[in-house]
């Protein structure tokens, strides 16, 4: 069945089943490998992607939940790696191996969107994405610096 997508602001046409996980339709059909997949029962969060400027685990989410909205993945957050959550990120060197780091950020700048100024608490319930390297110490510092980044030009995302 075909199905129009709006992903990263360019309209795609794919031929799948509706039930298609999103990830598989982002990473087969559209060739965009920067989201992850890991778990595939949307526990560990490398597959975080937004869907209307919210943050969902595409390995659990239909393509077809996704017909008429916007999609964003890593590659569309920006396009020369200038987002305040990336650049915070490699100004702390988060990443050790790297391979969740793409849906660790997407959920960042989610939460970002939603709270410019987290708490540690806030932090800890939204931020639930598996690192196995275990930088969650850097992800925390890079989240104060983002969001202190984001503030001093003005709030907006």
């Amino acid at each position: 069945m075909a199905m129009d997508l709006t992903v990263n602001g360019v309209r795609h046409s794919v031929d799948v089943a509706p039930e298609t996980p999103l990830l598989w339709v982002i990473r087969d059909q559209l060739r965009l490998t920067g989201t992850k997949f890991t778990c595939g029962i949307a526990q560990c969060g490398a597959c975080t992607l937004h869907i209307d400027d919210r943050p969902v685990r595409s390995c659990s989410v239909p393509v077809s939940a996704a017909v008429g909205k916007a999609v964003t993945t890593i590659e569309g957050l920006s396009p020369d790696g200038t987002h305040p959550v990336q650049l915070a990120w490699m100004e702390l060197d988060v990443p050790q191996c790297g391979y969740c780091q793409s849906g660790m950020i997407m959920s960042v700048v989610g939460l970002l969107k939603r709270r410019p100024n987290p708490t540690d608490a806030e932090i800890d319930a939204e931020i639930t994405n598996a690192c196995r390297c275990s930088t969650y110490h850097r992800i925390r510092k890079a989240i104060r610096v983002a969001a202190a980044s984001i503030s001093a030009r003005g709030g907006a995302l």
